[in-house]
């Protein structure tokens, strides 16, 4: 029922992510979860850079998921036209290209998918400050 924490400060990391999403509007929530991905691929090359082969590719596999079943997931195709259409498709390289630098011990892979949710991330958190598009958006919600 309660997660053992063999260290305080990740038990009050734990509530303080869950305290996060648990108050999030959905906007926010997507931010979250390109700062999840962001740092996984930024711990898988760390971990490739220092030879810890079962680390990185946890951490990979972590990026993955959340790329692929929380930010692509959490495109609506349908309403959101040719750009969900494009996210997507981007998503859906990311992943492969992860992959890939987890085959090939590739850190410059890692560099360029970082570079990708980075980006992403910024037209993303761009929208959160125009008081039009989130206004909108919460209608639609």
């Amino acid at each position: 029922m309660f997660a053992v924490y063999s260290k305080p400060a990740q038990a009050y990391a734990a509530v303080g992510m869950e305290t996060g999403v648990a108050s999030a509007n959905p906007h926010q929530l997507i931010l979250m979860l390109f700062d999840g991905a962001i740092v996984a691929v930024a711990n898988a090359k760390r971990h490739m850079q220092q030879g810890e082969i079962a680390s990185k590719g946890e951490t990979i596999s972590k990026a993955i998921n959340i790329i692929a079943n929380g930010l692509r997931a959490s495109l609506d195709i349908q309403s959101g036209g040719e750009l969900a259409e494009r996210l997507a498709a981007l998503y859906d390289y990311m992943c492969a290209r992860l992959l890939y630098a987890n085959l090939h011990n590739d850190p410059a892979v890692l560099t360029e998918v970082a570079g990708l949710l980075t980006e992403i991330r910024a037209a993303w958190e761009e929208i959160a400050s125009d008081p039009v598009v989130l206004s909108t958006n919460r209608t639609a919600a």
